[in-house]
């Protein structure tokens, strides 16, 4: 997440809001689904805390180690 930029998509499906959030910076995407009468704030978050923990698992790229031709 190097500048930290993180778009947020709202889309409503019945009494649900389907919430994207995309880093910027990998293109890296979560969805949750939480219901319509949670806040926009909290809606972000929730969306924000998934997206997060899906950056901190995908690491940094591996560093090749050993010898080639």
């Amino acid at each position: 997440m190097g500048q930290g930029e993180i778009f947020f998509e709202f889309s409503q499906v019945g009494r649900q809001m389907r919430v994207a959030a995309i880093d910027v910076d990998t293109g890296i995407e979560v969805i949750v689904i939480t219901p319509v009468s949670a806040t926009k704030m909290q809606m972000q978050q929730l969306a924000l805390g998934k997206l997060r923990k899906k950056l901190a698992e995908s690491g940094p790229p591996a560093v090749p180690t050993g010898r080639f031709a």
